[in-house]
């Protein structure tokens, strides 16, 4: 269940693993509901998916992260919510084998159901959305065995078309983080741990940007053009400079137990990471 009391506090614990960071400078929310995915919202306000518990229909969430550091009922009865972004008056959420379409009120409707895609998904997991209104989703296929993945495109009406697929690609195994970037879609990979671009223009073959990110999650760009990376297997997030050829991953300094589908917040000065097995969103400096 959410619990509208979590405090925002100044997490010295986390503070300690990096002789970088001041305690005052790393927040924390403590006490969310296996957080899978956060989202800074044009008007500045944070949302965050809560999974509960998983496999358990109905009791998954979105709720609002409130400038006190409460925790706010936004939507409910949602499954199992992961992936969220933003297009207009509306949050898409992807939800085991559907995506969500959530209005200003927090009222969901189904936006896709599992019989509208060409292929039945197996996973579905993150969500990007470009300026078009194109929803595109990664199907992280079978995650256990590692492969199976696709990923999808949803046009504002509801049409829906494959992007490219392990059957495609093999590069394309679990897809998870997805990012839009310059016409191209940057995506991590859970079963890899590779990054890699595809040009939706011309998607196949993907190009392989770097690899070494465990079970690859999420993606933010910050405006100095470094690519914000999670691993939900090692708890780790990296920094990847995109316009420096061959760069190398550089890893924070702070260490969690599963580091989810990261964003940026407003002022683009912090990630925004959401630990799914200790129930915290943390605050984290970016690394210049």
């Amino acid at each position: 269940m959410l619990n509208k009391k979590l405090t925002l506090v100044a997490a010295a614990a986390l503070a300690v693993l990096s002789g970088n960071v001041a305690a005052k400078d790393l927040r924390v929310v403590k006490g969310l509901a296996s957080p899978e995915s956060v989202m800074s919202a044009d008007d500045g306000r944070i949302f965050v998916s809560q999974i509960g518990e998983f496999g358990v229909d109905g009791d998954g969430s979105i709720a609002i992260i409130e400038k006190n550091g409460q925790a706010v009922a936004f939507a409910t009865g949602l499954d199992d919510p992961k992936g969220i972004a933003q297009h207009g008056d509306f949050i898409y959420v992807a939800d085991k084998m559907r995506v969500w379409k959530i209005d200003k009120k927090g009222k969901p409707a189904v936006f896709l159901s599992a019989s509208a895609f060409p292929v039945t998904p197996q996973f579905l997991n993150d969500v990007a959305i470009d300026t078009k209104g194109n929803v595109y989703v990664s199907d992280s296929g079978d995650i256990k065995a590692g492969g199976g993945g696709a990923i999808f495109r949803i046009s504002p009406d509801g049409v829906v078309s494959v992007v490219t697929s392990h059957a495609e690609d093999g590069r394309v195994k679990s897809p998870n983080g997805l990012l839009i970037d310059r016409g191209s879609l940057l995506v991590v990979d859970f079963s890899s741990g590779e990054l890699y671009r595809i040009d939706l223009q011309s998607p196949h073959p993907s190009k392989k940007l770097a690899d070494g990110f465990g079970g690859g999650d999420g993606l933010a760009l910050d405006r100095a053009g470094n690519l914000q990376i999670s691993d939900w297997k090692n708890g780790k997030v990296f920094r990847l400079n995109l316009k420096k050829k061959d760069a190398r991953p550089i890893e924070y300094k702070q260490d969690f137990q599963a580091a989810a589908d990261i964003t940026l917040d407003a002022s683009r000065k912090f990630v925004l990471v959401p630990d799914m097995k200790a129930g915290t969103l943390t605050w984290l400096p970016i690394q210049r």
